[in-house]
């Protein structure tokens, strides 16, 4: 499987994909406004298991490796998995690549996929306040705020509201 747009590549996440997982999951400037740092074990346990065999009943998570088609350059990655017909899209994007609208497109590209070769419909996305930039990112797919969840998530120490977003087909 592999997702093209104009200027990305999105292929399912592979073993030597580690330094870019390993990385989008301890990098200050990503994980800032997601989650607290996962421990070692953690962390190792979490990509082994999105190199597992996907399929939409599988309840596990499709993970693609973004890559920019010029540099080759690994961008992040992106995904979702499948919950009752709803895919529950994420990603996270290495901080040298924030602002080239690679979110957007990236995003775009999955949700695209997902309606033509899976039938499906609905998506949501769960936002952590303050992450300002993937609100956009997901308004400008098409999503729209459904509801707040007040103190569900803490980061740091610090309890933040939930934005829960969804988009219909």
């Amino acid at each position: 499987m592999q997702l093209e747009t104009q200027t990305l590549l999105m292929e399912p996440i592979a073993e030597t994909d580690w330094p870019l997982f390993k990385a989008l999951h301890t990098i200050p400037a990503v994980i800032e406004k997601c989650f607290d740092a996962p421990s070692d074990d953690e962390l190792e346990k979490k990509f082994h298991a999105r190199l597992q065999a996907w399929t939409p009943e599988s309840g596990a998570w499709l993970t693609l490796v973004i890559k920019e088609k010029s540099s080759g350059g690994k961008v992040g990655i992106t995904g979702f998995f499948v919950d009752q017909g709803i895919a529950e899209m994420g990603y996270l994007l290495m901080p040298e690549f924030y602002g080239k609208g690679y979110g957007t497109e990236s995003l775009h590209a999955v949700i695209h996929w997902a309606e033509e070769k899976l039938g499906l419909n609905l998506f949501r996305a769960v936002v952590t306040e303050g992450n300002v930039a993937s609100e956009r990112v997901l308004e400008k797919c098409g999503f729209r705020l459904q509801k707040k969840i007040p103190e569900a998530y803490e980061i740091g120490g610090e309890l933040y509201a939930d934005h829960v977003y969804q988009r219909a087909s």
